[in-house]
């Protein structure tokens, strides 16, 4: 399964992309989008849209990972960041993948254990899982997102079978009771 990891910005898009295979976490590539300071917002949302599009066309992810905004106190910020976030997630759509939504601190928890982790303790958290180093902190918080993502399926996908193991369980209880009535 490969997951493309997305963290959003107007000025910087990261993105990270990781490969689960034989029970381990493998790096394929990670960088950073970041159109010219001098062009309008408009340049700069097509400039992240063809970029972002080129990348998903070249790695062929399977599943995809965008960060949750975090409304903090500035709304002109969070504006910014929502346009960026919705241009990537209509590349992300486009390509028919799967997206999903991770609020920052569960990616931080998920990758450090600590929801209010910092950039440096992400950072070396994906080198230490991945033994890579990020190509620069924009990247190592989209590889967390990818990580967390991949993480959550997983445990999504293991739950499910236990559920299922639970189902049958409880079936053949059932079914052995009514058999003891007749």
């Amino acid at each position: 399964m490969r997951i493309i990891g997305i963290d959003p910005g107007l000025r910087n898009t990261g993105w990270g992309i990781i490969e689960f295979r034989n029970n381990r976490l493998i790096h394929v590539d990670d960088g950073r989008i970041s159109p010219p300071s001098i062009s309008s917002v408009g340049e700069r949302l097509l400039f992240i849209k063809n970029k972002l599009s080129l990348i998903v066309k070249k790695y062929n992810p399977n599943i995809s990972a965008i960060e949750q905004i975090f409304v903090g106190p500035g709304t002109g910020s969070s504006l910014k960041l929502g346009m960026a976030r919705g241009v990537s997630i209509l590349v992300l759509a486009q390509a028919g993948l799967q997206i999903k939504e991770l609020p920052p601190k569960l990616v931080k928890k998920t990758v450090t254990g600590y929801g209010s982790a910092s950039k440096d303790q992400i950072k070396s958290m994906i080198e230490k899982l991945l033994n890579i180093i990020p190509k620069n902190e924009d990247s190592s918080d989209a590889l967390a997102i990818a990580i967390s993502a991949q993480h959550l399926d997983y445990n999504n996908i293991t739950t499910k079978l236990s559920d299922n193991y639970n189902g049958l369980n409880s079936a053949i209880a059932r079914a052995l009771l009514k058999e003891k009535n007749v």
